[in-house]
């Protein structure tokens, strides 16, 4: 790709030089909008995606946005309701909901239209005044899927040419060498490294799924078709993203270049990096196994093992469940007997490279060094940028599995006797939003609602005529770790690194994956230059993650995920949820959920049902495989079924999913699901953020006659609530009020708290706008202290090893601000991970109170109540003289010691266009509020 490198002032006065010219032309248009559809919320439908349904602003646009911090329309019109709400939920009626959410009802009244334009003669995209959302209606299939393609484009370009490249490791080549660019494309480019072949492979398998898969490649077709149409058109009428002209693709003063055109595989790559995001799950057993050794070490085998599984929490019989009326689901449940587990020889493990060959502005070398891993390394976030030294460093921090909830009551307990829903996806906050709003009308189409840019052929998450569906990720374990026997093909001693494997007793290689990227100069930065080599070797069992020996014999660990290869077979269950012809009902919600390979809880309401199901390929595991830790890579271990050509297996029947139709009231916020259901992640014990809640709906089904405003208000009370004041705070504070405290200042500290707890333990401000949080004394203590209380509760009974290898499985803490949690600073999202059930059960032990499935031993002074005291009296002390400048550092946006912003949510820049950061609230980014009073 040729590259141009100009000034920041050259590039200015091309963009005026343009827009003086009238060579920025608007898009074309039609005279009407699209007709009505059946719709049978009647205006009780409401959704909101911050910031803003438009992702494309032009050079001029993003060099306006950069001198006088002036937007494109529509692009942070969603932010400001959705920051609202925080501060306005406790007054909402359901005549406020349209405060704080938009209408999502079908159509467009003729009085909001804002533009119409056809793309081609069988499809008419109208965007309403309110949103700039697209309502798409095609008279044809065919054109339906056209003008979801061109509306996509329209609105996503840049964003969904940033996650293709993602997705195929050639992120920096593209979009420049930031180091947090290189830190995306490695992270995702070692999850699923993908050839050509790879990704036509799978196209290829979807059209041999019958009928609908056909349908589904027709239509995919049709929307790259439309994607293609509008670059076609964006190009000569430099109404294309700016951020090709920053990053050199186009030159903005001769309009010189190219945006390549979209490819069907494409949208495999796309799919593979959602899918690595939040559709997947299980994995890191090899860090499992590593804190099991240590607490094997500590202990014993007998009692080690006892204390781990104490900790792992399998099935934690105080958790939160999703299915709470005594269903149960056996899955990836502990054996009774372990066979064939892989555990390594202490020391042994090292991670396997990815890097090699760095040249440019990176440390060089030949070849990376095998890193020692000692200990498992602590959940990291996902991070990416879009930076080119112009555009703003984005820290772009989710974790690989997380956030999303849900609520839904069912018809006999609320007021109108309909089911009501409030539910959404947390997909994190970008500007542009990783998700587009639309509604797409055609023949066999009828939805409404949101999609990941790029994959926007169907809705993924929203409204029919007369239901509404979401999502949760789930995580449950569909991910495995093999122990792969290395061998030397011409019959010697295999070293640790060979690149040849025993497959069924013969000894074959690995295929070797190569991805060489470099990046150029740019617009912005004439000095980066560099390069570097990804490689990857691949088995039958998966990707090589680490390298060990067992028993003295060398070994590859690799991770067999069973969508792997698989990213686009989910895209048939989309289509249906999209088709009124196919679902009306829960039962056949559920038949189009169980077509979805990814890990997701979905839900369902419509006016009489509301209906849950659980979907994923769970693989069927070999009898006695312990699916927590790696297991030997033998036939006798397999997955039942396992065909390594297509990465295909036995899975286990839909009836054995977490399934439910009509339960009194659901709630998810990625808790367990059932009784016997393992997610393979610590931390689903008696605390969980679930718990927030869970506690609030019950009260609210227990009373009766819930109304939309009310189950909207028990969501937006939770997301501003902390975790550990509600939940684990009381039994801190009835240790610490054992006896009498003696020292006045920390009498005066506990009493701060205590009046935090009595306040509802919120972080909330004390007036909106005011940038103050009410009590931020006790929540800058609370901040300091958990991390300190946690570390001087459990370090000296766990000893280091140990302690340093559970924290590494899960994080102590996860707070708003807590920019070392997992998904990083200004993310939104928090609780998620934590120790908050470890603590809650340790206390409750000391205090002498009931505790089912207590942790295998008591830590916070030993047991005895009087120096448990004393641990927490210090540890107290200790954060109370903590300031604010050290509790709350600052960062680019916010100065030392402030409370409020370090909390604050930022929509981090993917693109050339910035937008204000909001207040912290705990709470799906789309969100849907609905109630069908009607049904077909």
């Amino acid at each position: 790709m040729r590259r141009r490198t100009l000034s920041l002032r050259t590039a200015a006065a091309g963009a005026v030089i343009a827009l003086g010219m009238g060579l920025v032309t608007p898009l074309p248009t039609a005279a009407a909008a699209a007709g009505p559809t059946d719709d049978y919320c009647q205006s009780q439908c409401g959704d909101i995606l911050p910031p803003g349904e438009n992702g494309n602003a032009t050079l001029a646009d993003i060099l306006a946005n950069r001198v006088l911090g002036t937007r494109p329309a529509h692009t942070s019109d969603q932010l400001g309701p959705y920051a609202d709400l925080a501060s306005g939920y406790q007054g909402l009626t359901d005549a406020k909901i349209g405060s704080f959410y938009n209408d999502s009802s079908f159509g467009v009244p003729e009085d909001q239209v804002a533009s119409t334009y056809s793309p081609r003669a069988d499809v008419t995209i109208t965007r309403d005044k309110a949103t700039g959302v697209p309502h798409i209606k095609g008279t044809t299939r065919s054109g339906t899927e056209f003008g979801a393609g061109y509306a996509a484009a329209h609105d996503r370009l840049w964003l969904m040419d940033l996650f293709r490249h993602v997705g195929r490791g050639e992120l920096t080549s593209f979009a420049g060498g930031a180091a947090a660019n290189q830190g995306l494309e490695q992270q995702f480019w070692r999850a699923a490294p993908y050839t050509e072949a790879d990704l036509q492979a799978q196209v290829d398998h979807l059209a041999a799924q019958g009928k609908r898969g056909a349908q589904a490649l027709a239509d995919a077709q049709a929307y790259v078709d439309g994607i293609n149409a509008y670059i076609a058109k964006a190009k000569p009428g430099r109404y294309f993203p700016g951020e090709y002209d920053l990053t050199g693709h186009i030159d903005p003063i001769t309009n010189a270049g190219s945006i390549d055109k979209f490819k069907l595989t494409d949208l495999i790559a796309l799919a593979s990096v959602v899918g690595a995001l939040f559709g997947s799950g299980g994995g890191g057993e090899v860090q499992s196994a590593l804190s099991l050794q240590a607490a094997q070490a500590k202990y014993g085998v007998t009692r080690g093992t006892k204390v781990w599984e104490s900790f792992r929490e399998r099935d934690d019989p105080e958790a939160v469940r999703t299915l709470h009326d005594g269903q149960t689901f056996p899955y990836a449940v502990k054996p009774a007997h372990a066979r064939g587990t892989a555990m390594p020889d202490p020391g042994s493990v090292t991670q396997e490279p990815l890097v090699y060959d760095r040249t440019g502005s990176a440390v060089q070398g030949a070849a990376a060094e095998r890193t020692p891993v000692k200990a498992p390394a602590n959940l990291k976030p996902l991070q990416g940028v879009f930076d080119h030294g112009v555009l703003p460093a984005d820290l772009f921090a989710t974790p690989r599995k997380g956030m999303s909830n849900a609520l839904l009551v069912s018809a006999a307990h609320t007021a109108s006797g309909h089911p009501v829903a409030v539910f959404g996806p947390q997909t994190g906050y970008f500007a542009p939003q990783l998700l587009m709003l639309e509604e797409l009308q055609g023949p066999g189409i009828s939805a409404r609602g949101a999609a990941f840019a790029g994959l926007s052929l169907y809705v993924e998450l929203g409204r029919g005529q007369d239901y509404a569906w979401s999502a949760t990720s789930a995580a449950q374990d569909v991910t495995d770790t093999y122990a792969v026997q290395l061998c030397d093909p011409d019959g010697g001693t295999p070293s640790k690194d060979a690149t040849s494997y025993l497959w069924h007793g013969s000894c074959v290689p690995m295929e070797k994956l190569e991805r060489t990227d470099s990046w150029s100069p740019t617009l912005a930065d004439s000095t980066a230059k560099g390069s570097y080599r990804m490689q990857v070797y691949r088995t039958k069992y998966g990707p090589v993650q680490y390298r060990a020996t067992i028993d003295g014999k060398p070994v590859a660990y690799t991770t067999l995920r069973s969508s792997y290869r698989h990213e686009a077979d989910s895209i048939i269950g989309f289509q249906m949820l999209n088709d009124p012809g196919y679902v009306h009902d829960p039962a056949t919600f559920q038949s189009a959920a169980q077509h979805i390979d990814y890990t997701f809880n979905w839900f369902y309401a419509d006016s009489r049902h509301t209906a849950y199901y659980n979907s994923g390929s769970n693989p069927v595991r070999a009898p006695g495989v312990d699916a927590s830790l790696p297991v030997l890579a033998q036939p006798a271990y397999e997955w039942r079924g396992f065909d390594p050509d297509g990465n295909t297996a036995d899975y286990t029947p839909p009836a054995q999913h977490p399934h439910s139709v009509d339960q009194d009231y659901y709630v998810s916020w990625n808790n367990k699901q059932a009784t016997g259901y393992d997610s393979a992640t610590f931390g689903n014990g008696s605390v969980h953020r679930a718990n927030l809640l869970d506690d609030r709906v019950k009260a609210l089904v227990a009373k009766g006659g819930v109304t939309r405003a009310r189950l909207t208000r028990a969501m937006a009370d939770a997301a501003v609530t902390d975790l550990r004041g509600e939940d684990v705070l009381p039994d801190l504070l009835a240790v610490l009020r054992s006896a009498p405290i003696t020292d006045p200042q920390l009498g005066d500290t506990v009493q701060k708290l205590e009046n935090w707890v009595a306040d509802g333990s919120k972080r909330r401000e004390t007036s909106e706008g005011s940038g103050t949080y009410a009590d931020s004394d006790a929540i800058r203590v609370m901040d300091a202290w958990w991390p300190a209380l946690v570390k001087a509760e459990f370090r000296p009974g766990l000893g280091d090893g140990l302690y340093s290898a559970l924290t590494a499985s899960l994080t102590v803490d996860e707070a708003p601000s807590a920019g070392h949690g997992p998904t990083g600073s200004h993310a939104g999202s928090a609780f998620q991970y934590g120790w908050w059930s470890y603590v809650d059960k340790d206390l409750r032990s000391v205090l002498g109170k009931p505790v089912s499935g207590a942790l295998g031993e008591e830590y916070c002074g030993g047991g005895d109540l009087s120096a448990c005291r004393t641990v927490l009296l210090d540890s107290l002390k200790q954060a109370a003289a903590e300031p604010a400048s050290q509790v709350y550092p600052g960062d680019d946006g916010c100065a030392t010691g402030d409370q409020w912003c370090a909390d604050s949510i930022v929509q981090r820049p993917l693109g050339g266009v910035t937008d204000d950061r909001i207040s912290w609230q705990n709470r799906p980014t789309y969100q849907q509020v609905v109630e069908f009073p009607a049904h077909r």
